[in-house]
C-alpha cells in the first residue's frame, strides 16, 4: 500500500512539472523568426533559401547554429517556424 501511495504521488509530481514546463514555452513566432534569421545569420554568412535544405536538414542545421550563434531556445523555435513555413516545396523524405 505504501508503494502505491508513493508511486501515485511521484506520478502526480511528474505530470504537474511537465505541464508547467509546457506552459512556460511560448508558441513559435514566424515573424520574430524572420527578424532573428535576417539579423543573426547574416552576420556570418549569406542567407540560404528555405528550399535549399529538407525539413530534416533545417532542423539539424538550426540546432547546430543555435550553439554557434548563441540563440535562445525561443529564438531557435521562431527561426525554424519561419523557415519551415516559408518552404514552397514538399520534402520527399522528412
Amino acid at each position: 500500500m505504501k508503494n502505491l501511495i508513493k508511486t501515485t504521488i511521484l506520478l502526480c509530481m511528474l505530470f504537474g512539472a511537465n505541464s508547467l514546463m509546457a506552459s512556460d514555452a511560448k508558441k513559435a513566432d514566424a515573424i520574430n523568426g524572420a527578424s532573428v534569421w535576417a539579423d543573426t545569420c547574416m552576420r556570418c554568412h549569406n542567407l540560404r533559401a528555405p528550399e535549399d535544405l529538407s525539413q530534416r536538414a533545417w532542423v539539424y542545421s538550426i540546432n547546430h547554429m543555435r550553439i554557434r550563434a548563441g540563440l535562445t531556445g525561443q529564438e531557435t523555435r521562431d527561426v525554424l517556424e519561419f523557415i519551415l513555413s516559408s518552404k514552397t516545396d514538399a520534402d520527399e523524405h522528412n
